[in-house]
């Protein structure tokens, strides 16, 4: 029986939330599964991955094989690295120092989308607040309407 990591939506219509299973590669989707491994929500910000890494790694060193998905899921949780380094043979200081090193990373890495986002927000509020100063320019005010011109002395005058 070959065994993946892999994910089974669960949740509302147009709201998934996906589990991290190990299950059966011949089962569907949504079928039978052997372990609940995890947690993906896509659609909190920032999404949200848990993982129970015991069990994970268990299962990675039984060799059950992530989907494509799923490994970059680990990749972007750490779990990856971890593992990378006890498949290498690494002793535990070391893949502590490395997670601990790629943790530092990740938080710098948040830290500078944050800006990033905030700077883009700005300058969007900026676009905004100019074009509406613009329009409110450009167009002439909505004055009464001008006088009809008074009668010249040749023309006679109409009762």
């Amino acid at each position: 029986m070959a065994v993946r990591l892999r994910l089974r939506r669960i949740g509302k219509k147009k709201m998934p939330m996906y589990q991290i299973v190990a299950a059966d590669s011949r089962a569907a989707r949504n079928g039978k599964f052997l372990e609940v491994i995890g947690r993906y929500e896509p659609r909190q910000d920032p999404m949200i991955i848990t993982t129970n890494e015991p069990r994970v790694l268990h299962w990675l060193k039984n060799g059950a094989l992530p989907t494509d998905t799923v490994r970059s899921l680990f990749q972007r949780n750490g779990l990856w690295v971890k593992w990378t380094l006890t498949r290498q043979g690494a002793d535990e200081a070391k893949i502590a120092s490395e997670v601990e090193k790629f943790q530092m990373a990740q938080a710098e890495k948040r830290r500078h989308d944050e800006e990033r986002r905030a700077r883009r927000h700005a300058a969007r509020k900026k676009v905004k607040k100019t074009e509406g100063e613009g329009t409110a320019a450009a167009a002439p005010p909505a004055a009464a309407p001008a006088p009809a011109p008074a009668p010249s002395g040749d023309a006679p005058a109409q009762a």
